[in-house]
């Protein structure tokens, strides 16, 4: 229902947006829910990469702060993360989730690809 696009492949050093859209999530209304966008790299376990919370509040993790940002448009239902700076490290699929209390849902993923 979450559904995630933006990924492919780029250089070191490139920019990818990602966006994920809401148009039928579990969730009547959008603009209350906590969004977030996590990845999991080959082999590793998912981790959180930035969340905006209803109040447009940030938080990046401290290995993409600097060169990813977080943001959401209530009234297109979309999340979006901009990345820039990508390194051979954010290789990673990347999901977006959507949170309301203890509920929660989660995108298909995207992946991303970064070459050296």
């Amino acid at each position: 229902q979450l559904q995630a696009s933006g990924g492919g492949l780029v250089q070191a050093g490139g920019s990818l947006r990602l966006t994920c859209a809401a148009p039928r999530t579990i969730f009547s209304v959008f603009s209350p829910l906590d969004m977030s966008w996590y990845r999991q790299a080959p082999g590793k376990q998912r981790e959180l990469v930035a969340t905006i919370s209803s109040s447009g509040s940030t938080h990046v993790a401290d290995s993409v702060k600097g060169r990813f940002t977080i943001s959401r448009n209530n009234s297109r239902k979309t999340l979006s993360l901009q990345m820039n700076n990508l390194k051979p490290d954010d290789t990673a699929v990347y999901y977006c989730n959507a949170k309301l209390g203890v509920d929660e849902s989660w995108g298909q993923g995207t992946l991303v690809t970064v070459s050296s």
